[in-house]
């Protein structure tokens, strides 16, 4: 930037020609320019611009700006900085970390944050004659931060509705009265379930996963090697409450199927397929060659999160026919529920279900 100080037309300026700065303006520019460190030299009640290389990245295409109020080339964030700089030419220096400023330097409006010292510049008499302004963009670090915060945050928030599945899992599943053994084998059978889809969910960046992988992560138990299961539908970004809501509900939908369905009949045919038309949403399930169906009596744990968590996470209604060929579900929603949960909602994962 010297080259371009010395070239520049200062007379132009309220500073003056060069030859016509007062010695300390002279000094304080010289040592600002030899300094590796961002700076800039703000001199006069108007703030007259001076820089060095090191803060041209600073600037972005603000640059160059040579001789131009300070206040001016800032003039979107000047409401902010204006009392600062008031006070750096009232004699009181200022220094403030990750200060946030709303700027343009980039051609649009961008949230920026810097750590900087506004310094008042004093003559040989004492008197503030201008603001060294001592910066260091410290955007990328806020951003990383606030990335690591939001992370943790999903992780309490991932850690506590993991506690309260795996509390509803046992408590519902205790409630059937059924042999000690079994119940323990359909826990196991359960929370591995729910630990796929976590799983899936920690690869998928934690919010979010394709629902074809969570359907083929949930059914992957339940092959044989005899190919019949079958996943038709279009790759679809879910969320996270549906995630865990449809990895629970097709583990359910597998086990009936073995014990009462399609699945447990060598012939039997599962087809799990999905599709989006215009604004909709639709999910099916249907068994096919399986022995004759017969409506449930009565309504377990599976049959709750099936009928309930599902279409709760969807935000869509669900439809199960229990035809003697074989079960058919249905769930429709808005296509724009698919990624609707926030993933900070303080609301469990599993809805209080009906007893």
């Amino acid at each position: 930037m010297g080259r371009a100080i010395t070239a520049h037309d200062w007379a132009s300026t309220p500073l003056g020609a060069i030859s016509g700065w007062p010695s300390v303006l002279k000094i304080s520019a010289g040592t600002m320019l030899q300094s590796a460190f961002p700076k800039c030299l703000c001199w006069g009640d108007d703030l007259t611009m001076i820089y060095n290389d090191a803060f041209v990245p600073i600037l972005g295409r603000k640059h160059p700006c040579l001789g131009i109020p300070f206040l001016e080339v800032w003039k979107e964030a000047a409401e902010s900085l204006a009392p600062i700089t008031a006070r750096a030419l009232a004699g009181e220096a200022t220094f403030i970390e990750d200060f946030e400023i709303h700027t343009t330097r980039s051609g649009t409006m961008e949230s920026a944050y810097f750590t900087f010292c506004y310094s008042p510049v004093r003559d040989e008499t004492g008197l503030v004659r201008g603001m060294l302004d001592t910066v260091m963009e410290t955007t990328a670090k806020v951003k990383a931060n606030s990335l690591a915060q939001l992370r943790n945050r999903e992780l309490v928030h991932r850690s506590r509705n993991a506690y309260a599945l795996v509390s509803a899992l046992v408590n519902l599943t205790f409630r059937s009265g059924r042999p000690s053994e079994e119940i323990k084998s359909e826990i196991h059978k359960r929370i591995a379930a729910l630990v796929r889809a976590q799983d899936l969910l920690m690869e998928a960046g934690a919010t979010r996963g394709l629902l074809r992988l969570v359907a083929e992560r949930a059914l992957e138990p339940f092959e044989d090697g005899s190919a019949r299961i079958t996943i038709t539908g279009p790759d679809i970004a879910i969320g996270r409450e549906q995630v865990t809501a449809l990895s629970l509900a097709l583990h359910e939908l597998a086990t009936n199927s073995i014990k009462y369905g399609a699945l447990g009949s060598l012939t039997g045919q599962v087809t799990l397929g999905w599709q989006v038309t215009g604004t909709r949403f639709r999910m099916d399930w249907t068994e096919r060659g399986g022995p004759p169906v017969q409506i449930p009596a009565t309504q377990g744990f599976g049959s709750r999160i099936i009928r309930y968590t599902l279409p709760e996470a969807f935000g869509g209604a669900l439809s199960l026919d229990y035809a003697p060929e074989g079960l058919h579900l249905s769930l429709s929603a808005a296509a724009d529920r698919l990624l609707a949960d926030d993933p900070f909602a303080a609301d469990a994962v599993l809805p209080e279900l009906p007893r």
